[in-house]
């Protein structure tokens, strides 16, 4: 839709992270006013770019899937198109049984697809290889509803993989508990692939097999500077097309307008959003692209069914540690981007990335300076996010020099704490979202979108605030074409 013959209503996006950013973005494309409403001092949530030792860095997310289209076509509409670089190696380890271990090739999400490049990485005991091997006299897999990850895994291929290879892998991505992670949310393609081939191996090298058949350019893409100015750039290009962002302006309260039934006597629904300066806007829709215990509260009152499903939502805790070394101290690092860190091997860290090696530009900005940066806390784990700012460095140099030799101390270091930064999607998750949705969609002008709904990636959020955009776009037009029909 364009703004030449798309609607002029006023429309409220609560949450200024990359989906509601997006859903502002769509929504002026699309004809609507627009109002971004963000809690925070800034915009961006999970995606903020910062500097470190004069140099910019990510200290949120650092890349996105690039073999998906919404987060790169984004970035390619807001001027990023340019900027757009896949990482300069993406080549990781595993540190487990005692030293770094290269990933292997051939798996989907640590599934493994072929036992030989398992069995040379050195990642899987004989004992664990055998049984693996064993799947292929099991019975058939019958999926016929969402089961959690790792149990089933464990069932069909033993525990050994599960908890050296799929739970560092999915952990870096939910920062969540694989035993209880569902299945057919957080990897439908292998869900999908394993009720048609009747097992995880199969289902699991038929995806490898197809991948690498469709491979065209790089999995995951970054931006010159960090993956955090991509928000940046998305606001820079909302305020362009005449659209408001406030920072700190926390919403207090959502209801519906003080007219019969919420809505206006041509049709159109009417919100009251009140701030907590209490200030009232009037809009003719709102996005909630807010974090589930926003959602919940603001939902309390006109959808309690809603509001108890949000509240039902889990989010892990994590910190990332990011340091400056020489670059001449960190020269004995080893080759790769980094390395996963399995739980079971009872280390502190869960991972540490190489940002220097893996990030051209970082190397651009200043050659003389090495930059990583290590993750610490997982889902229900997150005990030592309680220690302080100087412990978690001390911790996190403790386990590089374990794993790799590192000895230097950093030219500087920052940690940030991400307190509540990632949902969880349980068993059942996907089924709680279709009831949220279904409840929301009771309410005329409302429509909710983010991480919470459609998966954490960032494609995946742009793809749920388009969604949610175009949803209120094509409602506000056609409540303008009935008006028109009535010569209002």
């Amino acid at each position: 839709m364009s703004a030449a013959n798309g609607p002029t209503g006023h429309v409220v996006v609560v949450g200024g992270g990359i989906s509601g950013l997006a859903a502002a973005h769509r929504l002026l494309a699309g004809g609507a006013r627009v109002t971004v409403l963000e809690a925070s001092a800034r915009v961006g949530g999970k995606l903020y770019a910062g500097e470190l030792a004069g140099v910019p860095v990510d200290l949120g997310a650092e890349s996105m899937l690039a073999r998906r289209p919404e987060a790169v076509d984004l970035a390619r509409a807001v001027g990023l198109g340019d900027r757009l670089r896949p990482p300069a190696t993406a080549t990781a380890s595993l540190w487990t049984r005692g030293g770094l271990r290269p990933m292997p090739k051939g798996h989907v999400m640590g599934v493994p697809g072929d036992l030989a490049p398992l069995a040379a990485s050195g990642v899987i005991s004989e004992e664990g290889l055998a049984r693996i091997a064993e799947e292929a006299r099991l019975p058939r897999a019958e999926l016929t509803e969402d089961v959690a990850l790792g149990g089933f895994v464990a069932e069909r291929l033993g525990r050994e993989v599960v908890d050296r290879l799929v739970e560092p892998l999915l952990g870096g991505v939910y920062a969540g508990d694989v035993y209880r992670t569902s299945m057919r949310a957080a990897v439908p393609t292998l869900f999908d692939a394993t009720r048609a081939h009747g097992s995880l191996t199969e289902g699991a090298r038929a995806l490898a097999a197809r991948s690498a058949a469709a491979q065209a350019g790089p999995v995951f893409t970054g931006i010159d500077g960090g993956i955090g100015r991509l928000p940046l750039a998305v606001a820079d290009a909302v305020r362009a097309a005449g659209g408001e962002i406030r920072t700190g302006e926390p919403v207090r309260l959502l209801r519906p307008a003080a007219t019969p039934g919420g809505s206006r006597e041509d049709g159109a629904a009417r919100w009251t959003v009140v701030t907590e300066r209490g200030e009232a806007l009037e809009a003719d829709a709102v996005v909630l692209a807010a974090p589930a215990p926003v959602a919940a509260r603001l939902l309390a009152a006109d959808s309690p069914a809603a509001s108890a499903e949000l509240a039902g939502v889990a989010y892990a805790s994590m910190a990332l540690i990011t340091m400056a070394f020489r670059r001449a101290d960190a020269a004995g690092l080893p080759q790769g981007s980094g390395f996963l860190v399995p739980p079971v091997d009872g280390h502190t860290i869960k991972a540490a990335t190489f940002s220097s090696r893996k990030w051209g530009w970082l190397g651009e900005a200043d050659p003389e300076l090495f930059v990583l940066r290590t993750s610490i806390g997982r889902f229900e784990d997150e005990a030592d996010l309680s220690r302080d700012d100087d412990d978690l460095v001390r911790i996190s140099l403790a386990d590089l020099g374990r794993a790799t030799g590192l000895a230097a101390r950093p030219v500087a270091t920052r940690v940030d704490r991400w307190q509540g930064g990632l949902p969880q999607y349980p068993v059942g998750h996907l089924d709680r979202v279709t009831r949220i949705r279904a409840e929301v969609a009771k309410l005329p002008g409302l429509r909710v979108c983010g991480a919470v709904y459609d998966g954490v990636g960032i494609p995946a959020c742009v793809a749920s605030a388009r969604a949610a955009a175009d949803e209120l776009l094509e409602s506000m037009a056609a409540t303008l074409a009935r008006g028109a029909g009535r010569g209002e």
